[in-house]
């Protein structure tokens, strides 16, 4: 079984960083998803993560789905570390969604 390290960020929050860096409102389910992507690229970018991290949908033990910024992989074909950071690493990006504590590992989803 696949698991990420890494904090958890909803479809709700990631549209919203979207539209609060100046992107447009989604028409469509493609422009949905394209803002996803565009939300948690600038977050990683913004954050010095991106060249070290991945954008994954995981499962949470409850059985809810979100979206995962992963900076470590139980699978070396994912090309990630197999353990978690060290906290320098995630700081900034664990103080830019106000959370607490280290990554938590997630299953594939």
């Amino acid at each position: 079984m696949v698991k990420y390290c890494g904090y958890l960020v909803s479809d709700s929050w990631l549209q919203q960083r979207a539209l609060d860096v100046g992107h447009s409102p989604p028409k469509t389910f493609e422009d949905r998803n394209s803002m996803m992507l565009l939300g948690s690229r600038d977050l990683m970018a913004r954050t010095g993560v991106l060249p070290y991290t991945s954008f994954r949908r995981v499962k949470t033990p409850k059985g809810k789905y979100f979206w995962c910024i992963a900076f470590a992989c139980n699978d070396p074909w994912e090309q990630l570390p197999t353990r978690a950071p060290l906290e320098e690493k995630y700081k900034a990006l664990k103080e830019a969604l106000g959370r607490e504590g280290p990554p938590r590992w997630y299953r594939a989803g």
